[in-house]
C-alpha cells in the first residue's frame, strides 16, 4: 500500500532531475545578467559570450576575452557549448569554435581587447577592410590572448 504512494513522488523526482540537467544555452538577459569572470553587467549584444558545461551549468560573459580568460583555467573538453555574439547580427549567438574573430582598435569591446566575432570569414574580412585589424580562428585567438 505504501509503495503506491511513493511511485508518484519518485516519478516527480526523476522528472525534476531530467529537466534540471538540460545541456542547452539560456538567453542572456542584457542589463540583468552578470559576467561570470569580471562581474560586470552584460549589456553589449555585439560582444557577449557564454558556455555550457556537459553537466548543464551556464556561464555568461560580457566580452569574448572574459570567456577565454575563464576557460584558460578549465578543461575545454568539459564544455558542451561555446557561444559568442555575432558582431554582424547583434543578439545572435554563434558557435565559438567555427566563428572568425577580428581584433581591431576601431571596434571597441567592453573589456578593451577590441575583439569581435563573425559568423563567416568573409564577413570578418569585410569588417577588416573597413576597420583594419587582424583576423583569427578560435585556436589562433586563444594563442594570441595567452601570449599577453
Amino acid at each position: 500500500m505504501k509503495i503506491n504512494y511513493l511511485k508518484p513522488i519518485i516519478g516527480f523526482v526523476v522528472l525534476l532531475f531530467i529537466v534540471s540537467c538540460k545541456v542547452e544555452p539560456q538567453a542572456i538577459e542584457y542589463g540583468k545578467d552578470q559576467c561570470s569572470y569580471c562581474k560586470m553587467n552584460i549589456v553589449d549584444k555585439t560582444h557577449a559570450s557564454q558556455y555550457v558545461t556537459k553537466k548543464g551549468k551556464q556561464f555568461k560573459f560580457d566580452a569574448i576575452e572574459c570567456m577565454i580568460n575563464d576557460l584558460s583555467n578549465k578543461n575545454e573538453g568539459d564544455m558542451a557549448i561555446l557561444l559568442v555574439a555575432n558582431y554582424g547580427n547583434p543578439g545572435e549567438m554563434i558557435n565559438a569554435k567555427t566563428a572568425t574573430y577580428l581584433i581591431s582598435k576601431e571596434i571597441k569591446s567592453p573589456m578593451g581587447a577590441n575583439l569581435s566575432a563573425f559568423s563567416s570569414k568573409s564577413k570578418a574580412e569585410e569588417f577588416q577592410q573597413k576597420y583594419g585589424g587582424e583576423n583569427y580562428t578560435w585556436i589562433t585567438l586563444k594563442q594570441k590572448l595567452s601570449d599577453k
